[in-house]
């Protein structure tokens, strides 16, 4: 982390070159991802019959060509409608001085995340949960029971409705207030469970700068030593003064950053292939004006389904995975979007086909799971939390190959209910906090999808 980079990124954001917010989102960012596609002649070349690539040749040219877009964009200031530009120099050496490993954590909870490559046999680490909204009475048992499983390595938590009663609102004193609160009840929830030094990622309640700095480096807050500062980029190619802010928050704290930001099927950057290169783009400049220490890797939505689990989705999460994965030695960390909820074995296939992809093609870490998109409070419980993590490591050292073959047979089983998905049921309607145990609903559904994933040749754990 560098002070002289984070200043010169905020004089860029105040005399770099001008452009409008609407022109830069209708005309900008989608003609030049298509010129980058053109150019390197990668239009067309989603393959949705073969979900999860195995072409290096072709991750390799994304990558050229989300290299290129990365120089000619950067990222535009919301409030000053002002560029940030970086130089193919100065990304270079972003991206050569970005750590290829970060150690996390303390004492038996003390991680080391690592770049990996495709089809690489080592291990990679699983976050959980990410911020799905959890109401505030049930939010340190549910954290609790889903960290006792030690197949979660790091923390982030569900997002919080409401402090001491209080519906938290942006920007509001409120939300200064959460983030101290949420990092108060992760360290009850670690204590619970046994789990003290277990690193984590806050303030995931912070949809502006205050839940960041109310809960971040502060003390009894998330701690620099061994937590990470989450600092998301705003969809489309642009940065604003909430993660400038929360850059130099992190950095006057002597903490890490993980970075991310998600890319929409059908959105700013058009097709599947497009949003490949404006992934790959974003997660380079995130690293070189954002200093992540752990990028956000590539984190696809479908718009005609708000998930990333059909052929289209899988096939843009793996290219753009693996071609970062192949061609940097970045920290990538990338999730899968799943739509159905708890208690459905739709979600379970959701996740074995986005689990075994990621594992395969080079993800260092994953964070999920995503369930029923995010869309409903206390739509989580520990089992779908377990599955995704069982997986995506017992998934180590399968090839691409493998990894599509698994693609191919799982996901008619719930494609045509991508856009109409079960919800399922909250986690106080199919699990018991008090005896820790799911539904004997619940439980069977695990276990048929876990047979039939062995079936398929994954070993579970």
């Amino acid at each position: 982390m560098s002070m002289d980079v984070i200043l010169e990124m905020l004089d860029r954001a105040h005399n770099g070159p001008i452009y409008k917010i609407r022109d830069w989102d209708s005309k900008i960012i989608l003609k030049e991802a298509r010129e980058k596609l053109k150019e390197h002649g990668l239009e067309k070349t989603c393959s949705p019959e073969n979900p999860i690539n195995t072409d290096d040749g072709l991750a390799d040219n994304f990558y050229r060509a989300g290299f290129e877009l990365a120089v000619e964009l950067g990222l535009l200031c919301i409030e000053t409608e002002r560029l940030i530009k970086v130089s193919d120099e100065e990304l270079k050496e972003a991206i050569k001085k970005a750590p290829s490993e970060i150690v996390l954590g303390e004492g038996r909870d003390r991680i080391t995340m690592k770049n990996r490559k495709p089809e690489e046999k080592t291990k990679p680490m699983w976050l959980s949960p990410v911020g799905i909204v959890i109401s505030e009475d049930y939010w340190i048992p549910l954290m609790q029971r889903i960290i006792e499983n030690r197949v979660v390595d790091l923390f982030q938590g569900g997002s919080l409705e409401t402090v001491f009663g209080r519906t938290i609102m942006s920007g509001t004193p409120y939300e200064t207030l959460a983030g101290r609160v949420q990092a108060q009840m992760k360290d009850e929830a670690l204590w619970r469970a046994g789990r003290v030094g277990m690193p984590s990622q806050g303030v995931i309640t912070s949809p502006t700068v205050f839940g960041q700095v109310g809960g971040y480096g502060v003390p009894g807050g998330f701690d620099p030593k061994k937590d990470m500062a989450l600092i998301l980029q705003p969809a489309g190619f642009k940065t604003s003064y909430t993660q400038l802010h929360k850059v130099v928050h992190a950095i006057n704290c002597g903490g890490m950053i993980a970075g991310g930001t998600d890319e929409m099927i059908g959105g700013y950057a058009g097709p599947p292939e497009g949003v490949v290169v404006a992934a790959i783009a974003e997660t380079l400049l995130g690293v070189a004006i954002h200093q992540c220490a752990a990028s956000g890797g590539v984190n696809i939505i479908d718009i005609r389904y708000l998930g990333s689990s059909g052929r289209e989705g899988q096939w843009t999460l793996g290219m753009g995975t693996q071609a970062l994965s192949r061609n940097t030695d970045l920290i990538v960390d990338c999730m899968t979007e799943q739509v159905a909820g708890p208690c459905t074995d739709m979600l379970l296939y959701e996740s074995i086909v986005g689990m075994t992809n990621l594992s395969a093609s080079g993800a260092c870490c994953s964070k999920g799971p995503r369930s029923a998109h995010g869309a409903y409070t206390n739509h989580l419980t520990p089992v779908e939390s377990k599955f995704c993590g069982e997986v995506f490591k017992s998934s180590a050292g399968i090839t691409r190959d493998q990894a599509n073959e698994i693609a191919k047979k799982i996901i008619p089983n719930y494609e045509e209910k991508l856009r109409n998905p079960p919800i399922g049921k909250s986690f106080l309607d199919c699990y018991d906090l008090k005896t820790s145990k799911p539904s004997k609903e619940w439980q069977e559904i695990y276990e048929k999808v876990w047979k039939e994933l062995e079936d398929l040749g994954v070993k579970r754990p």
